[in-house]
């Protein structure tokens, strides 16, 4: 494939470096200091655009590579109130779209152990909820998409659970999220049942960027071809 690459931080480079060596060429790199090549004629160089920046900039990112009719891969946190938008702009003009709060398969499958396990405590209301993310200090969102996607999941199952807050909280009703910004932590989710007689919890830990980079280059060979908007589970099947 030829790749354009909209955000070459770390995790631009990550992905780089793991499609160069899949055998796929990298066509446009765009970062904060080059947004002139943000264009329809690089653009469309390209068979795929893969977007990891920031809340501020996605959004439009993502518009733009739907003007150059390309499908993109967005993994940028913290937009989503312009997801419908982007949703009804993809269907509308035929295009492909597929976000992600995670793209690491093992986080994939992380979610769906959060589904049934919250599915499982939903009748036991003896256990209060909690979680608690851990990231890098560049980190610029809190809570981490990742963990909103988790939260969320406990929330749809877990009816006592209101809303998340995301501080220390002893509200019944609210679901607390702690984070936290250590070096050179690339990600740690956590979830916590805890009752006067026991605990369980459940934790993904990241080792590097590598599992993200990895999916995220999954998600746009998958995509080839296809017209939409998708997520993860369609890419696993799961």
């Amino acid at each position: 494939m030829k790749i354009a690459l909209i955000g070459y931080g770390k995790m631009g480079k990550a992905i780089e470096a793991i499609a160069v060596a899949k055998g796929h060429e990298i066509v446009a790199r765009i970062d904060k200091d080059s947004q002139e090549l943000l264009n329809k004629e690089n653009l469309q160089k390209a068979e795929v655009a893969i977007e990891f920046t920031g809340p501020e900039t996605a959004y439009n990112n993502i518009l733009k590579c739907f003007e150059a009719n390309v499908p993109v891969i967005c993994g940028s946190t913290g937009w989503l109130e312009n997801m419908p938008n982007v949703t009804a702009l993809c269907l509308e003009k035929n295009q492909a779209f597929l976000y992600a709060s995670n793209f690491s398969i093992g986080v994939n499958i992380f979610f769906e152990v959060n589904k049934r396990l919250a599915e499982l405590m939903a009748h036991q209301p003896q256990y209060n909820v909690q979680m608690e993310e851990i990231h890098h200090t560049q980190k610029r969102d809190a809570p981490s998409g990742t963990a909103i996607t988790l939260a969320e999941q406990v929330l749809e199952k877990v009816t006592r659970k209101q809303n998340w807050v995301n501080a220390d909280t002893t509200a019944p009703a609210e679901l607390s999220i702690i984070s936290k910004r250590i070096d050179p932590a690339p990600g740690t989710h956590i979830i916590n049942y805890t009752s006067p007689i026991d605990d369980i919890t459940i934790t993904h830990t990241a080792h590097s960027r590598e599992g993200f980079a990895s999916g995220a280059v999954v998600a746009a060979e998958w995509i080839q071809g296809k017209k939409g908007v998708f997520g993860m589970k369609d890419v696993l099947s799961l």
